[in-house]
């Protein structure tokens, strides 16, 4: 459920989640619920009236208590700075770039099916005693040139010419254009809306080994953790009341080899404090303490 609340929360800005609740009034099953088919009722305070969710032609609204704001609805939303009730994914903020992206490799691709040549002008010059070509004979003449040599199988293909012919490329080619750099550009903003690392979304950069490990655990540190905090967080707060107090969920950071580095780190500053007890050290890295374990320095048996 967590993959899918993740997907449908960077692909429209919000999501729902749904609480099937039991006889003793507890959740007992969760689902996500398509962002599409809920309507929030707008309510006094800043808090929804109700959640309508619409399929099939029938409607079913869920409401929202205006004092507390409780629900069989959780609505999860990232921040949106134009609306009050729906959230901004962040394909809104990167559909520029994404449809300078497409731009490029729409053009790329057609370049490519052209045998890898830019558009141009077929000049014919008549002579003093010919008549210009009629329509039907310009689009003859097209449509030999297209048969012949357009194409990726006719690449390379040499043009022959009869009369007074002459071609003019009137296009500037990729390497003016830069259309490569153009699209790593594009994929770059992309990746950063989405607080990916452009290069484990495989752009070409500083693509070197301390710079990969790097990247991966700037991507845990500054957007997998943020939006996992954001997710305990709201859970917490809806669901974790009803199976009774001092109850919290949360998660195992150690269980993550990206965020090794960091771990080492705090363990290494843990065991230099020479001014904490062993367990006061011990309750830092999550331990339990030891009878023995209330003083500074563990005295060694000779």
């Amino acid at each position: 459920m967590w993959r899918r609340w993740s997907v449908i929360c960077c692909c429209r800005g919000h999501t729902y989640i749904e609480a099937v609740y039991n006889q003793q009034g507890q959740p007992q099953e969760l689902y996500p619920l398509r962002p599409d088919r809920i309507r929030i009722v707008p309510g006094s305070g800043g808090v929804p009236a109700a959640f309508e969710y619409a399929v099939g032609g029938h409607k079913k609204q869920m409401p929202v208590d205006p004092l507390t704001g409780q629900s069989s609805i959780l609505h999860l939303k990232l921040f949106n700075p134009l609306h009050d009730w729906y959230g901004m994914s962040p394909l809104e903020a990167a559909s520029g770039a994404i449809d300078q992206h497409n731009a490029v490799a729409g053009h790329n691709l057609a370049l490519m099916q052209n045998g890898g040549r830019p558009s141009g002008a077929f000049m014919i010059r008549p002579g003093p005693n010919s008549y210009p070509l009629t329509e039907e004979q310009r689009q003859t003449l097209r449509q030999d040139l297209k048969a012949s040599y357009e194409g990726a199988r006719n690449a390379g293909r040499v043009i022959m010419l009869e009369g007074d012919f002459e071609w003019k490329e009137m296009g500037l080619s990729p390497k003016d254009l830069d259309f490569i750099e153009g699209k790593n550009l594009s994929a770059r903003e992309i990746a950063q809306a989405f607080g990916v690392p452009p290069m484990l979304a495989g752009v070409p950069g500083d693509a070197t080994f301390a710079n990969y490990r790097e990247a991966r655990f700037h991507l845990w540190e500054d957007t997998i953790l943020p939006l996992l905090e954001f997710l305990v967080a709201e859970f917490n707060l809806w669901l974790t009341p009803y199976f009774g107090e001092n109850l919290r969920l949360g998660y195992d950071t150690d269980a993550i080899p990206a965020l090794a580095p960091r771990r080492e780190a705090a363990w290494s500053k843990i065991v230099n404090a020479d001014f904490l007890t062993i367990n006061e050290k011990r309750q830092a890295v999550g331990y339990g303490p030891l009878d023995s374990g209330n003083v500074l320095f563990a005295e060694r048996k000779e």
